[in-house]
């Protein structure tokens, strides 16, 4: 990403909901998104390469129509980027790429979407929007705290991506439910507010806590790995006792209303041939989201 020449977007075949070129035009949207189809480092199945594809084709079957906010978030503006691609020298190289785009959609005042991929890609993202919003939460919903120190001999892998991210900004954690020693020593360390799945289980009113512990400015950090494999099997670690589609569209809508978010991921898709109902619960979320945020923040003149 070079100068402010505007990047290459998707056609109306591959672009979020289909929407055609006047549509989805970058200069006048208000929303872009990013698919890129990396998964370098998994840990256990590979293939979340396949997930932006899998959430853009999906996204084609929606409607437009959004019968909560009662809004066509469409109409904002949706600009797709073509995929980005894929850098095989180094995971820390790919962050990069990320990282150069992110601050490239900022700079233009535009909403970023990132659709991955394995999680480690979202560093490159966060780090963008800490630079241009010192007083950055990332809200990290997952069933992994992803906090690990190093994995396999890396720093730079999905299970570590939020080691770096504590160390940018301030952290919340919410639906994890698998986690190592190590990192809940981090998590204690850093008092790093950490909703567990088993806790929002036990006492519901928990959920309601969660945009306090927020600041202005939030990114929302989604792998698809925290809602339950029972509704969400396609990724690359199901683990069980996963949260519902409705417990996490009632915390991001209350989330929208109180902050200001400044960006959002919806990561690790790993698509299953012949199952499209993972796929398209991945793009409704994205869809969802975008109609809380321009509901809730509107663009700013």
């Amino acid at each position: 990403m070079v100068g402010s020449r505007p990047p290459e977007c998707q056609g109306p075949h591959s672009s979020f909901l289909g929407l055609n070129a006047e549509e989805s035009r970058f200069d006048s949207a208000n929303a872009v998104v990013v698919p890129v189809p990396y998964d370098g480092t998994t840990t256990f199945r590979a293939g979340t390469r396949e997930g932006p594809r899998a959430i853009l084709n999906a996204s084609r079957e929606l409607e437009f129509f959004d019968d909560e906010t009662l809004t066509e978030v469409h109409r904002e503006g949706i600009a797709t980027l073509e995929e980005l691609p894929v850098v095989v020298s180094s995971p820390r190289d790919m962050v990069n790429q990320v990282q150069r785009v992110g601050d490239f959609l900022l700079s233009a005042g535009k909403l970023p979407v990132l659709l991955g991929g394995e999680h480690l890609i979202s560093l490159g993202m966060i780090e963008a929007a800490v630079g241009h919003f010192p007083d950055l939460t990332v809200l990290h919903l997952d069933a992994h705290t992803d906090l690990r120190e190093e994995y396999q001999g890396s720093a730079f892998s999905n299970a570590c991506v939020m080691r770096p991210v504590s160390r940018l900004c301030s952290l919340v954690q919410v639906g994890i439910r698998a986690v190592t020693g190590e990192e809940l020593q981090w998590v204690r360390d850093r008092k790093i507010p950490c909703f567990f799945a088993r806790d929002l289980w036990r006492d519901p009113s928990l959920w309601e806590e969660i945009p306090s512990k927020l600041g202005p400015h939030v990114y929302i950090s989604i792998d698809l790995d925290v809602f339950d494999p029972s509704i969400m099997p396609a990724v690359g670690t199901p683990e069980p006792g996963g949260v519902g589609w409705y417990e996490v569209l009632s915390c991001l809508r209350r989330v929208v209303q109180q902050h200001r978010v400044v960006g959002f991921d919806v990561m690790e898709l790993l698509p299953i041939p012949s199952m499209t109902a993972p796929d398209f619960l991945a793009a409704r979320l994205v869809h969802k989201v975008l109609s809380y945020i321009f509901l809730d923040n509107p663009p700013r003149a």
